[in-house]
């Protein structure tokens, strides 16, 4: 059974010491929530008996499943419930795990001295689909443990402030307020929730000014090349800006960075192409194997993209393709970190909503 991540302490508050589930999944790739939800449903079992508490990770090709069969199958020793966690840090469990984990979840459907948690990483489809994850679904609860994006970064920052009776101003200085909050965070939780826990700590409850949140909120944003497409893609100039100068800190290879906007712009190439050749959007984006949050970028974007501005686009990503490998040219700059920014700003500014 699916339930987000919000909905876990309704769940956990409802079921009480008699109505948890016999198995909790957690799996993704963001730490602070996985932990939260981790801790949230320890809490829950050592309140329901669950006092006995084993841990079994799973490093390598070559780990005893049968130990973790043994394990759920033993009586505690001073008759109380165990608690069992399962860390599987590779997502990938082999033939073996497979089969161990469907038949752990057989054996233990319906035990009530047993409480399990297995916990994963990101998963893809093909291991959401697969037999051994199904399995654990369908045992108990399954809760994905994603990053929060940045346009949901204000709402959570909110919420955390709210937890611990604090608030930013109300109209749109409160809401300047949470956006330069999450552009000081984004793309860094852990941090992001150490920082509205200092603002508890720096301030008594209540209202939260403009000033106080610049004066005590640090710089601790960290990007990623691909959430830098999605910014460009998106015509967010400032945005785009402000990840190239993060990522140049970070010691990010340009040449990477110049991937990720060549691989973008050469995509949009083919699929205008494609396009005024007659071929309908959705058919062209699933032949250039466009796919998520990119598709929906590239069906706002292309059918005002012409293909003179997208040739130019591919003429200058090529031009800057020389310049990061040590090539000047004497109409860009000799910089390539400078040379990134231009070629960002022309492919943003071409997509912008404002154009």
């Amino acid at each position: 059974m699916q339930l987000r991540l919000d909905q876990l302490p309704a769940h956990l508050q409802k079921a009480g010491p008699t109505g948890l589930k016999p198995l909790y999944t957690l799996y993704g790739d963001e730490p602070l929530l996985a932990q939260e939800a981790l801790d949230a449903i320890r809490a829950a079992a050592r309140a329901a008996g669950y006092t006995e508490r084993q841990v079994h990770s799973v490093a390598g090709a070559h780990f005893d499943w049968s130990s973790l069969l043994g394990a759920g199958s033993a009586m505690s020793l001073f008759g109380d419930k165990q608690l069992i966690e399962i860390r599987i840090p590779s997502g990938k469990p082999g033939k073996d795990g497979s089969q161990a984990l469907q038949s752990y979840c057989e054996r233990h459907a319906d035990d009530d001295s047993v409480l399990t948690v297995v916990t994963l990483p990101r998963l893809d489809k093909t291991q959401t689909t697969s037999a051994w994850f199904t399995a654990l679904d369908g045992a108990g609860v399954t809760l994905r443990c994603d990053p929060i994006e940045r346009n949901a970064l204000p709402l959570w920052i909110a919420q955390r402030l709210a937890a611990q009776g604090q608030h930013v101003e109300s109209g749109e200085e409160g809401q300047h307020a949470l956006g330069f909050f999450a552009d000081r965070v984004e793309g860094n939780l852990l941090a992001a929730h150490q920082e509205v826990v200092k603002l508890g700590l720096l301030y008594p409850p209540g209202p939260l000014s403009v000033t106080q949140i610049e004066e005590a909120v640090v710089d601790v944003s960290r990007f990623n090349v691909f959430k830098l497409s999605e910014a460009v893609l998106s015509g967010q100039i400032q945005r785009t800006l402000r990840m190239i100068d993060g990522l140049q800190a970070e010691g990010e290879a340009a040449v990477l960075v110049h991937w990720a906007l060549a691989e973008d712009i050469m995509a949009l190439h083919r699929c205008r192409t494609a396009l005024d050749g007659g071929k309908p959007l959705p058919m062209v984006l699933r032949e250039q194997r466009v796919w998520g949050p990119r598709e929906r970028l590239f069906e706002r974007v292309l059918p005002r993209l012409k293909a003179p501005a997208v040739a130019r686009l591919v003429s200058s990503a090529s031009t800057v393709d020389g310049i990061v490998k040590g090539l000047r040219h004497p109409q860009w700059p000799h910089d390539p970190w400078e040379a990134l920014r231009r070629l960002a700003l022309m492919l943003s500014r071409q997509v912008s909503p404002t154009a």
